[in-house]
């Protein structure tokens, strides 16, 4: 299908073949008719992707913060390989489109294929041939209303909510300053709720055009000349209500509000603008200002968007889905018209062209369509065009990607590229643009669709698993049945029920299969385990994990999705514990330190852990402390001897009442030691750092340190028996 993209690195807007999005069960899969460039939003998108690296960092302040954090963390050359590789990516853009619904989730009921809808959504509504959109971010399009004016919905939704957030209610006198896609709307929609409105913008056009619309007072004025003739336009006594819906990093509309507004009057911010805002003003009329958060209650909230959860309608009246629909009703009864406002249609494959008419501001772009292809068949696998690289290298390996996220982009494909062994071949991702981008810049020589793609691939031999982790278990079990040599990054299933399912399939394939517990192979970890191989007596072992707080809406929080941290992370310290001992745990006991949290998801625990030769080991994992600490430290305590690495940058050993420590090194967690192991596994070596029964041992006992929380009681580990 056709997908528009834009380089992070550069601005560059391409329209590219990708494969066709994955549906999910909680939304519906759509074949594009229209969608809407939002000239505000996206060209400012487009206009930052454009800046030099230094313009990008001062623009974005937080995400410098983001950085200087991550250095902290993981060192700089960790961190710039991530950085690097977010600035080579291409994001998909668009929010607002129309089409019909080609395919439904099962939990998408209320849909079915043929309806026509109107998408919202970044990341979902995009400009694409088809696009899979949650169901709380599409509605079904009324009779009468055509799919070029339902490809206004969710900008329509945008300038609703702002008008919401003013409180607007009828006769109200209101102003709406920036007369551009969303302020004429927002013109329209005030006076269809019977508001005397006014509005002021630079541009002599605009203004004239909302005066068509019944807008009282219209000025192309600045500063104090259009505060007088809108202020006169009142009577000298203000609006009840003001709209900032211009973009400007100028502060210019902010003073106006305050300016124009009555006593105790209320200004709203919808658009990007400058918020230096005049105390005097705002001060001395007790003025309320008010942000608008894009269409609508449960924009960034992930229970919301994308997994689908409605708010009840009792508590939360106007939501984003119900915001579009209501603004779809008032086109449908002709009380808001978008029709005037279309300047431009183009052709998918000229976006480049429409982004270069909403940039140009002679253009007099307003409303910018894209139009797609009425039919077209779905190519779910494309080839990647790559320079020649020569003849494969001896023993090459293929290896195939499923889940191409930022860990597999930034840590995974890096430790594997290292080994001349690695031929890359398909890659998957929910995202076809994501699998495309990937692919090109990674050398994979096709991007996929589906799974079975990349599995079926008869040049493939081995497979990385990286996607979310609901998914991990049913991926290896299917490599292995295609006698595949699999990767997965931790964790290998997300229950009992699932581990038995992977043996199974690992049994009866006889098939080869590692997990991702990379701190096996890091050169600390192997100096520990040399120096413990040799003891005679049990060791007293100690993992503290300085995790960091994460939201509670994260994918990784959900139980089925992402497991929680003990399934999703805390299974990487407990296969550590494993490996330090130098054997499986026996028994396990919990306790948390989260007592309103469930089990599954606690994030601030201790784990003690007994071996059969009498070793221990305590596992404290906290998402309590501050980041700015160091991470993770190993303390070893066997015959007389301390050993402890800290963050994997420092390692010291303490005996005969003196302690040796090493130079300090940038971090190394074994990435790239554990990827070479796959390969070797692959090629058919020995690989004895990390067996199948180690991996299956390991998810074995982190289930029982849930169950264990459960029954606050100690919980014997099953003999795992895996081949």
């Amino acid at each position: 299908m056709k997908q528009v993209s834009q380089s992070m690195k550069d601005g560059r807007i391409e329209v590219l073949d990708v494969p066709a999005p994955a549906l999910r069960p909680q939304g519906v899969l759509v074949r594009t008719a229209w969608s809407l460039i939002s000239a505000g939003t996206e060209g400012a998108k487009v206009d930052l992707g454009q800046k030099s690296l230094l313009a990008k960092a001062r623009s974005r302040p937080d995400q410098v913060k983001q950085v200087m954090n991550k250095v902290r963390q993981d060192g700089v050359l960790r961190t710039y390989q991530t950085v690097k590789t977010r600035l080579e990516e291409r994001n998909a853009i668009g929010y607002s489109s129309a089409g019909v619904v080609a395919h439904v989730g099962e939990l998408a009921a209320d849909y079915a294929v043929g309806d026509r809808v109107a998408c919202g959504g970044g990341d979902y509504a995009s400009h694409a041939e088809y696009a899979y959109v949650p169901a709380t971010l599409c509605v079904c399009v009324p009779e009468g209303v055509g799919m070029e004016e339902a490809a206004f919905a969710t900008v329509g939704a945008v300038a609703l909510q702002g008008v919401r957030q003013s409180g607007a209610t009828v006769g109200d006198r209101v102003a709406v300053i920036g007369l551009g896609l969303i302020g004429q709307i927002t013109v329209q929609l005030l006076r269809a709720a019977g508001c005397e409105v006014a509005g002021a913008d630079l541009d002599d056009g605009r203004c004239a055009a909302v005066a068509v619309y019944g807008a009282v007072a219209a000025t192309s004025a600045a500063g104090s000349v259009a505060g007088k003739e809108l202020l006169a336009a009142t009577g000298g006594v203000g609006y009840d209500a003001v709209i900032i819906t211009a973009g400007t990093k100028s502060d210019g509309p902010i003073e106006l509000a305050g300016e124009i507004a009555r006593d105790r009057g209320t200004v709203v911010v919808v658009g990007d603008v400058g918020l230096q805002v005049p105390r005097a003003p705002f001060y001395e009329k007790e003025l309320t200002l008010k942000l608008s958060r894009s269409y609508g209650p449960g924009r960034y909230d992930p229970l919301y968007e994308e997994m689908a959860i409605d708010y009840p309608l009792g508590y939360v009246r106007w939501t984003e889905q119900r915001n579009m629909a209501e603004f779809l009703r008032l086109v449908g009864e002709g009380r808001v018209d978008v029709k005037p406002l279309i300047t431009h249609r183009f052709a998918v494959d000229d976006a480049a062209q429409a982004y270069a008419a909403v940039a140009d501001p002679g253009s007099g772009s307003l409303g910018v369509l894209l139009e797609y292809p009425r039919s077209e068949p779905e190519r779910p696998r494309i080839e990647v065009v790559r320079p020649a690289a020569g003849e494969p290298a001896r023993g090459a390996i293929g290896v195939g990607f499923l889940g191409a996220g930022n860990f597999a982009t930034a840590t995974l494909l890096p430790a594997l590229a290292t080994d001349a062994r690695f031929a890359p071949r398909g890659v998957y991702t929910p995202s076809g643009l994501s699998a495309r981008d990937v692919a090109e810049r990674n050398g994979f020589a096709f991007c996929a669709g589906s799974p079975g793609e990349v599995v079926g691939d008869p040049d493939t031999s081995a497979v990385v698993i990286a996607t979310r982790h609901a998914s991990h278990a049913s991926l290896a079990v299917q490599a292995l049945k295609a006698g595949k040599a699999v990767f997965v990054e931790k964790p290998l299933a997300m229950t009992e029920t699932e581990l038995d399912e992977v043996v199974v399939a690992q049994r009866e394939s006889g098939g080869l299969l590692t997990v991702g517990f990379n701190r096996r192979f890091a050169p600390h970890v192997r100096k520990m385990v040399a120096a413990l191989a040799r003891r005679s007596s049990p060791a007293n072992i100690v993992v503290r994990v300085n995790a960091g707080a994460i939201p509670a809406t994260h994918w990784t929080q959900r139980p089925e999705e992402g497991g929680g941290r003990i399934v999703g992370e805390l299974c990487h310290f407990i296969d550590l514990a494993a490996c330090l001992a130098g054997a499986p745990p026996s028994r396990v006991f919990a306790m948390s330190a989260d007592p309103h949290k469930s089990p599954l998801l606690t994030d601030n625990l201790s784990v003690l852990l007994s071996f059969a030769d009498g070793s221990v080991a305590t596992v404290v994992y906290t998402a309590a402390g501050d980041t700015a600490y160091p991470k993770e430290r190993i303390e070893v305590f066997c015959e007389g001897k301390v050993m402890v690495s800290d963050d994997f940058k420092r390692l010291s050993l303490t005996q005969g009442g003196r302690t040796h420590t090493s130079r300090p090194q940038q971090a190394d967690k074994g990435h790239r030691a554990e990827m070479k192991a796959f390969l070797d596994l692959a090629a058919g070596l020995p690989v004895t750092e990390l067996t199948f029964a180690d991996c299956v041992s390991s998810m074995a006992a982190t289930f029982k340190v849930v169950e264990s929380l459960m029954t606050g009681a100690p919980v014997a580990v099953p003999e795992v028996t895996a081949s």
